[in-house]
């Protein structure tokens, strides 16, 4: 065999080789795929179920010139409705809005991981010192506050992550509403006492 046949034949001989580690290697691929699609189709894993347990207003104080003081604390639980599935919170920013208009500044909640079907609890304290609110919020707020009833809404924005065993996946952006009626006796708070609201509301959850 001549030198030019031995390297036809080498070459010939290299990119079979090549091709088998390509094709094993994109074979593998869609097997872990495959593999980790079932996984998770047959387990299925639910979004978290959120409950807004009571809402404390320190303060709730609208001047002129359009600007609103507040100060409250709210109870809320998480429960994770999965038996096989962790879930991981991350990055999770709480804050109160009026009108779809952010009233307190975020507070960033703990990360925390929740087993099979357990709960969690925070309560946070949510603050907004004099947070400048569109000029036609303010009659409609007072009109709230006159007729004795304000609807705030406690929202959640961040992360969420699935563990199943020892893999865990990346991450689901996780948003919580959930609406507060505060009830209010025709007058601002501040001075006076505090107003605690037992709510037990449940939240919407969108994963």
């Amino acid at each position: 065999m001549t030198e030019k046949e031995c390297k036809f034949e080498y070459r010939k001989y290299a990119e079979a080789a090549t091709r088998r580690v390509v094709y094993g290697f994109i074979g593998l691929v869609a097997t872990v795929a495959v593999v980790i699609f079932f996984v998770w189709a047959i387990l299925h894993p639910h979004k978290p179920r959120f409950v807004l347990q009571d809402v404390t207003i320190y303060e709730f104080n609208i001047s002129q010139p359009n600007l609103l003081s507040s100060n409250l604390q709210v109870t809320l639980s998480s429960r994770n409705p999965n038996d096989k599935i962790g879930v991981f919170y991350d990055r999770l920013d709480i804050y109160a809005s009026y009108r779809n208009q952010e009233v307190t500044l975020a507070n960033l909640l703990p990360e925390t991981y929740q087993g099979h079907l357990e709960v969690t609890v925070w309560s946070p304290v949510l603050i907004g010192s004099a947070v400048p609110v569109d000029p036609y919020l303010t009659p409609a707020l007072k009109e709230d506050i006159n007729a004795g009833m304000v609807l705030l809404n406690i929202k959640i924005d961040g992360c969420v992550k699935w563990k199943v065993s020892s893999w865990v996946s990346g991450c689901y952006r996780l948003l919580v509403n959930c609406p507060a009626f505060i009830p209010f006796s025709g007058q601002v708070v501040g001075a006076g006492p505090a107003i605690k609201d037992q709510l037990a509301q449940q939240c919407a959850v969108d994963v």
